[in-house]
């Protein structure tokens, strides 16, 4: 599930890009710069709503394409890895190569790798597919944003239109979650990929005829491919190796090498970020007490609550018996008290300062997750799902916001674009850490669990026998998994008390920063 979006081009409202801006060529007429925010928005809504949009149709393609619950979580992972991992790297290709250009070829490879996921015929190529979507993903989502910075000079029309972005981002979850249930219940599961196909042809002929021909930055520096390329491979290979230990165990050779080898591959990032001229992400952005406990919570945060919508997803359905578009209704007041939280945020801040807000919502979602955990399968969505979730929104709209606004903290112009990527990187990547480390020890909980009540089928996959015990098992499995969210929300507590210390005099134009972004 996406949080509030993020400023995620290099460039800010505030930053140099004004510059570009008043030397770009005009669009002609005012009704053309607001059809070409239209464009914009639904390219990014595209984006957004792909991370939830699959969560409704996993359990459908598990089966169709064979898919063993120990690589399930790739098929979220997969996109939010290569989005978060190369989303630096896309914001300064957009910059350095023209933000119209990198637009057009970001809708077009999302619109090939979208029909490839759709059209998959196995597991792997389904995976393939995702990880296509995110590396599009990663150059269309900056290139979109810096757009409304060159089209929209005038500072109150570009509130407006920053206003517009804000909101497709906020909504973009909840329309994906009822999108993916109504295409999955009514066509079918292959279907949440394949809209994106005509949706993204139709963006791309847009953006031709209605967004301006930017004029690109001038290149002052290289686009630091070691260190795109070492951090994602050694996230990746951290993921794959919760992966393996679902298959092989902790202490398996095969584990401990891929975990090895994804420390090293960031440590090899750090130390290149410490030794090019032009890193993708200067170390003096995180270095900063206050700043580095934001990214360390905008991290932390995520690692529970994607996995939270997967493992609901299932015991809706597989527990529940409740149809993909039920399914897909019963998360909506996750995201709409998300953005009623963001908003009443935004209106608190300047007045209490960031840390009594984020250390309000981590409680808050400590007890949403502890409460979610007694789920069994006597639990109704009313009684018990529902409160969870509202505990948990509430307390991530004011976390999200006060977070935002810690994380761009006395941040330098130049060095404000990239600041604001980073706290969605985190979040991608913190979401992607977190779907492969609790589906490992989901499917391991239920594998120790479940004994007697499965037996294992000719294909090598357990079949219930005693079918109260199997769901028994499950539902055991998901509670699990959410105690393990109530400790990351812990330990996100943790962080905030010990590491901001900002208070409402420090913040200056954070706040209203904050307030745009949680619009």
């Amino acid at each position: 599930m996406a949080s509030p979006d993020t400023v995620i081009s290099q460039d800010s409202p505030d930053s140099g890009l004004a510059k570009d801006s008043a030397a770009a060529p005009k669009p002609k007429g005012d009704s053309r710069r607001w059809w070409a925010l239209g464009i914009i928005a639904l390219a990014q809504l595209m984006v957004v709503l792909d991370a939830s949009i699959i969560t409704i149709a996993l359990p459908y393609a598990q089966v169709d394409l064979d898919i063993s619950d120990a690589n399930r979580q790739w098929a979220l992972t997969a996109y939010t890895l290569m989005f978060g991992g190369l989303l630096l790297l896309g914001g300064r290709m957009a910059d350095y190569l023209g933000r119209r250009r990198m637009f057009l070829i970001g809708l077009a490879g999302f619109a090939a790798s979208s029909a490839m996921a759709g059209f998959a015929w196995d597991a792997m190529s389904f995976f393939a597919g995702r990880a296509l979507q995110g590396v599009f993903a990663a150059i269309l989502a900056p290139a979109a944003l810096s757009l409304i910075t060159v089209t929209f000079t005038e500072h109150r029309e570009r509130a407006r239109a920053f206003a517009v972005y804000a909101a497709v981002s906020g909504g973009g979850a909840a329309i994906g979650l009822i999108a993916g249930g109504a295409l999955t219940e009514y066509l079918s599961w292959r279907w949440t990929m394949l809209v994106n196909t005509p949706i993204a042809i139709i963006a791309a002929i847009g953006g031709l005829w209605l967004v301006i021909r930017d004029i690109p930055t001038k290149r002052t520096g290289g686009y630091d491919l070691p260190g795109a390329i070492t951090v994602t491979l050694g996230l990746i290979s951290i993921v794959y190796a919760f992966t393996k230990a679902a298959e092989s165990g902790w202490g398996a050779a095969s584990t401990i090498f891929f975990f090895v080898a994804g420390a090293v591959l960031l440590a090899v990032f750090v130390a290149i970020e410490m030794r090019t001229s032009n890193p993708l992400l200067p170390l003096r952005i995180p270095g900063e007490l206050n700043r580095g406990g934001a990214y360390l919570v905008a991290f932390i945060i995520p690692t529970a609550m994607f996995a939270m919508f997967l493992f609901l997803s299932y015991y809706f359905q597989n527990t529940l018996g409740e149809t993909p578009l039920r399914a897909g209704v019963l998360f909506l007041p996750f995201p709409i008290a998300l953005i009623v939280s963001a908003g009443a945020a935004s209106s608190l801040l300047p007045r209490f300062g960031p840390r009594p807000l984020m250390i309000a919502g981590t409680i808050s979602g400590v007890l949403g997750y502890l409460y979610l955990a007694q789920l069994d399968s006597d639990s109704s969505w009313l009684a018990h799902v529902l409160p969870s979730e509202l505990l948990i929104a509430l307390g991530m709209g004011l976390v999200f916001v006060a977070m935002q606004a810690v994380a761009l903290h006395r941040i330098d112009v130049e060095d404000s674009g990239v600041a604001s990527a980073l706290v969605n990187t985190a979040q991608q990547v913190g979401g992607s850490v977190g779907v492969a480390l609790l589906s490992t020890i989901v499917a391991q909980v239920f594998s120790n669990d479940s004994g007697s009540a499965t037996r294992i089928g000719q294909d090598g996959k357990p079949v219930p026998v005693d079918p109260e015990a199997f769901i028994s098992a499950s539902i055991h499995s998901y509670d699990v998994a959410f105690y393990w969210g109530a400790g990351f929300m812990a330990l996100a507590l943790a962080v905030t008390v010990f590491m901001i210390r900002m208070n409402r005099h420090a913040l200056g134009d954070e706040t209203q920063n904050a307030a745009v972004v949680a619009a």
